[in-house]
């Protein structure tokens, strides 16, 4: 039987910070769903992702958090370790490393760290993997351009959504990091910015 109680001190847990930590979690399509679950990961600085944001599939097991969350990348990732092809993520915490002591927080931050840090030698996808470690300027322009093509929010309107935000005397940073956490939706990134 699923831990709600659980489940739902980590949603909010997970997005107490989301500004700082770049990750944030909320029910599968506004459902009430507690074992449908929906990620968002910013790319982190200085990669080849920096600047996009992904979306992660969550479901939980009946069994969680004694069997680990099942995770895929929705939004398309050039990644040896996460499949170009459906999204499937080859991380240990994910499968036989799993703890009951992880949360959804600490897996979709070792997501994130895994974006920074492919391991090619253990890939999901091979041909990316081989590409990574024989042509790697070739892997950096294609992730550069995957992460243009499918993890930008259009920045149409942010720019103003900014000026705005910052005019109501939020720092610019946050605001930016804020609404990039909220895809740009900027009635949720104001109740955020106010309730920080």
């Amino acid at each position: 039987m699923l831990d709600v109680s659980r489940v739902q001190k980590e949603l909010a847990e997970c997005n107490r910070d989301t500004a700082i930590s770049g990750v944030s979690i909320a029910l599968h399509d506004g459902g009430s769903d507690l074992s449908r679950l929906s990620g968002t990961i910013s790319g982190p600085v200085a990669t080849p992702y920096e600047g996009g944001t992904f979306q992660i599939d969550i479901r939980l097991p009946s069994g969680y958090p004694f069997e680990p969350p099942k995770m895929q990348f929705v939004t398309k990732v050039w990644h040896p370790n996460i499949s170009s092809q459906n999204g499937a993520i080859c991380l240990d915490i994910l499968k036989d490393q799993w703890s009951p002591a992880l949360t959804l927080k600490t897996a979709l931050l070792s997501l994130q760290a895994l974006l920074s840090a492919p391991e090619p030698d253990d890939p999901q996808d091979a041909v990316v993997a081989q590409q990574y470690l024989r042509d790697h300027q070739t892997f950096m322009a294609t992730a550069r351009y995957w992460t243009e093509a499918f993890a930008r929010r259009s920045s149409v309107g942010i720019e103003e959504k900014v000026q705005k935000l910052v005019e109501m005397g939020f720092p610019e940073d946050l605001v930016r990091n804020t609404l990039e956490s909220v895809n740009g939706d900027e009635n949720q990134a104001l109740e955020m910015l106010c309730s920080s």
